[in-house]
């Protein structure tokens, strides 16, 4: 998979807040990890993997207006598949790596339809998200004054806010106003060709199969459950790590980490977001009064013990379904052209 402007600028911010976060850290965290119970954090490695199989189940309900029930299994093998390929390719490529693996298992989900499943899966994360991160900031322990890099806690989680507002807009005018919305994408690539305004008139038309979900209240509700019990599964695996460390955090302290890594994680970085998670994870635990060295060793130890079993999983899969590396390539860079 060719790398980028986009990817060396992931990799190298990365590698520079790496350096900056561990300079003069390294024995501190080598200290702090060497003491921390190795019981908990097993615990907390496996139930940080459990989310996985719940974004599948929740998937299924997100697909079930394009094609019914589709069972968990499918849904779970694509899902470990895309983590593992966002673990290990940079740009998050493993959201098309997903996509393509369910079109790959399931024939009756077409390609555009997945990724635009995808969006729908990505909303949901971030509402539930930026709920559970402002629930956080209700707890006692929660400072009042408290900034992540020199910004407001409250401003980031606004901030946050405004673009999902904005996505939602974006996502339910290709519901509600169909029509108008494929011959904006037509006329959009008729200015460069009408093969490509067809194209993309084409591609809005799977894109807007894969939104069935918001037309159902019942479906999108059963898609809000899931989505609570999975950030409310991954909060508890935040919070078993503080304990495997000795951090004696609230459980509101882990949902609002998780928001802020969230937020983080949006900008370029490397495959598996490493020195963004650490980085924005160090920094709200700090704002609960967490020594550096004990935050950035607890971001270290939760990255690395998260990383490795769905990793190990998802390249298991990949291997199964006989995908390669050049699949999610050449479809990637044929799909928006055609």
């Amino acid at each position: 998979m060719r790398l980028d402007w986009r990817g060396a600028l992931g990799i190298a911010l990365s590698a520079l807040l790496l350096w900056y976060l561990l300079h003069g850290q390294v024995g501190a965290v080598v200290s702090v990890l060497s003491t921390s119970n190795l019981w908990l954090w097993a615990a907390s490695a496996i139930v940080a993997t459990a989310i996985f199989p719940l974004r599948a189940r929740r998937w299924q309900a997100i697909l079930t207006p394009l094609a019914g029930r589709i069972p968990v299994r499918p849904l779970w093998h694509a899902t470990a598949i895309g983590m593992m390929v966002n673990n290990v390719f940079p740009m998050r490529a493993g959201e098309f790596a997903r996509a393509l693996a369910i079109s790959r298992e399931r024939r009756d989900v077409p390609l555009t339809a997945a990724i635009a499943s995808l969006a729908v899966d990505r909303l949901f994360d971030g509402v539930v998200l930026i709920m559970l991160m402002l629930a956080g900031t209700l707890d006692p322990a929660f400072p009042a004054d408290a900034t992540i890099l020199g910004v407001g806690a409250g401003r980031i989680a606004a901030s946050a806010g405004l673009f999902l507002l904005a996505v939602l807009v974006g996502l339910y005018a290709f519901i509600l106003f169909p029509d108008a919305m494929l011959g904006l994408a037509e006329r959009s690539g008729n200015i460069v060709s009408p093969k490509v305004g067809a194209r993309l008139r084409a591609m809005g038309g799977g894109f807007a199969s894969g939104l069935g979900v918001l037309r159902s209240p019942r479906l999108a509700l059963e898609v809000f459950f899931w989505t609570v019990l999975h950030w409310l599964t991954n909060a508890a695996a935040f919070w078993i790590g503080f304990k495997a460390i000795g951090i004696t955090a609230p459980f509101a302290a882990a949902c609002f980490v998780q928001g802020i890594v969230a937020v983080g994680v949006a900008v370029p970085s490397s495959p598996g977001f490493f020195g963004v998670f650490e980085a924005t994870s160090a920094a709200g635990l700090k704002l609960y009064g967490v020594p550096e060295p004990v935050a950035l060793s607890w971001a270290i130890g939760f990255h690395l013990l998260s990383f490795v079993p769905i990793t190990v999983l998802g390249t298991w899969y990949f291997s199964r379904l006989h995908l390669h590396v050049s699949d999610i390539a050449a479809r990637a860079s044929a799909e928006p052209a055609g």
